[in-house]
């Protein structure tokens, strides 16, 4: 299945049915009076996040999603059947941004929210509604109101707790393959991955989603490669794995490289709890590694682990240290929600007036 994370549709809710024109007609009753029912409200639409979805690839081909309107109202008084709503299912994770792409609509980020996008129009009244002292006979009833319609643009930013960074080719495809049962695209060439990856890893037990993204390049956050494009899926991570390929020459401009573009991009994603690996070891000898360490962690500030995703060496110590902010964070996040806060929820679809 082809991995697409962004995309726009079109959304229409349901007009609102007709209110009808009738009269009460039986024998013996000269003067029945009106009796026109009310039309029957259109359909909502409404977007709902579901586990089993991991792309919107779906949204290429069905860009149109418009609710039935709600039926015309009919005689004795009989109101009009409403219009089905529509569901619109997109994965976990996904933002609903307005046609402008800047102004968050909603964010759809637990399984099973569900949202109000677009409501039905509301159905017309029919002439019964109209009848009083002066007007017993009324032949008049209201046409339905109309349903909302809107452009909105769906993003998805993969939710994750890990988020691989590095330079083209510095590892990041093979170390997920060797941790994780994924199967990335690996090559000896840059750009191998063009699109996110997921892999869960276990450890000590708990489970650790690991999203490997396309490599990064200097002026990344101003949309050179594939950079800027793809950050926005490691917004959501616990903690950043950054790996530095050995063989670089200069492995600190390398990572002062990486560092500039993330605080370019979004100050928040910089601030992230972040381990730093020297990966591909097993190609240098020990002298040069460890000089290379060093000068990284001068950089760094704290330890830098030397690993090889080859080779399997120092993978799991890596590991172990990223898991140590995941847990953290979850621990507050647990605490929150233990506590939650009373929140007045108003059942009205997004409008941008």
């Amino acid at each position: 299945m082809k991995f697409l994370d962004q995309a726009k549709i079109f959304v229409k809710s349901g007009d609102g049915g007709a209110g009808c024109v009738s009269f009460r007609r039986e024998k013996y009753i000269e003067f029945g009076g009106p009796n026109g029912g009310d039309g029957g409200k259109g359909g909502n639409v409404y977007i709902e996040a579901v586990p089993n979805l991991n792309t919107l690839i779906d949204f290429r081909y069905h860009q149109h999603f418009k609710a039935p309107k709600g039926r015309n109202g009919m005689g004795a008084d009989k109101t009009g059947p409403k219009g089905e709503d529509i569901v619109i299912k997109v994965p976990v994770g996904t933002e609903v941004l307005a046609d402008d792409q800047e102004t968050l609509i909603v964010d759809m980020v637990e399984p099973g929210q569900k949202f109000l996008l677009a409501k039905g129009g509301d159905g017309g009244r029919g002439n019964a509604q109209f009848k009083s002292s002066t007007n017993q006979a009324p032949r008049y009833a209201e046409p339905g109101w109309p349903g909302q319609e809107l452009w909105v643009w769906l993003r998805l930013k993969v939710i994750a707790d890990v988020g691989l960074l590095g330079m083209p080719n510095a590892g990041k495809s093979t170390f997920l393959s060797v941790v994780t049962k994924a199967r990335p695209k690996i090559a000896d060439y840059p750009f191998t991955t063009i699109h996110p990856n997921l892999g869960v890893a276990w450890v000590d037990g708990y489970e650790m989603v690991i999203a490997d993204i396309p490599g990064l390049i200097e002026g990344a956050h101003e949309g050179v490669g594939l950079g800027d494009r793809f950050l926005k899926h490691i917004e959501r991570c616990y903690a950043l794995l950054h790996l530095v390929d050995a063989t670089n020459e200069d492995v600190v401009k390398v990572y002062k490289d990486i560092r500039k573009e993330l605080e370019l991009y979004d100050d928040n994603l910089a601030a992230k709890p972040e381990v730093v690996a020297l990966n591909k070891c097993d190609a240098l000898s020990d002298e040069e590694v460890q000089e290379k360490i060093a000068a990284l962690e001068k950089v760094v500030g704290k330890k830098v682990f030397a690993i090889s995703a080859v080779a399997k060496k120092g993978i799991f110590d890596c590991l172990l240290a990223v898991n140590k902010f995941i847990m953290r964070d979850r621990a507050r996040k647990e605490d929150v929600e233990e506590k939650p806060v009373e929140v007045k929820e108003e059942n009205k679809p997004w409008s941008p007036i």
